[in-house]
């Protein structure tokens, strides 16, 4: 189990990064970090589930959506390929769906709101490169640390 992440922001204030309180809980878990992957993609999921169909390893997904809560990026298929594929957890910068579901499946999700509308399948978008929103810049390979307080990053694991 993890610190609070305001004891390790404490800790580490010349080192970590916090995120604005912008997101809302919508899985089962509250607690969760990892080494981040991330992937930019608007509207589109088939990146995503593609990549959630690989091993986690205990990685957190960060996905910048561009803030669009047109259509959903993630719902209760990619929450079970995520718990099929030992991710840690999931932060996206855009809408979920499937949040009756999702809030009974033991896995981590964070986004901004939710949106009934299924996404596009194009497979259009990037993988692991810099993103930037909740004025917070996520790098492939840093550390995201979660849990009831917000969300930090970190360059190195801390503790």
């Amino acid at each position: 189990m993890i610190r609070s992440i305001c004891d390790l922001s404490d800790d580490h204030r010349d080192e970590v990064r916090t995120a604005a309180p912008i997101f809302r809980d919508y899985g089962g878990l509250r607690v969760f970090n990892g080494p981040i992957t991330t992937l930019r993609c608007h509207e589109d999921n088939a990146l995503l589930k593609a990549t959630l169909q690989t091993p986690g390893e205990g990685r957190v997904m960060v996905v910048d959506g561009g803030g669009s809560l047109q259509r959903a990026l993630v719902g209760d298929m990619l929450g079970a390929l995520m718990l099929q594929h030992s991710w840690a957890g999931i932060v996206v910068n855009g809408a979920v769906r499937d949040v009756e579901n999702l809030r009974n499946m033991p896995v981590a999700v964070r986004a901004l709101n939710v949106c009934p509308t299924q996404p596009l399948k194009l497979g259009t978008g990037e993988r692991d490169v810099p993103v930037t929103f909740a004025g917070v810049t996520f790098v492939p390979g840093e550390r995201l640390y979660a849990d009831e307080n917000g969300l930090i990053v970190c360059a190195r694991p801390i503790s």
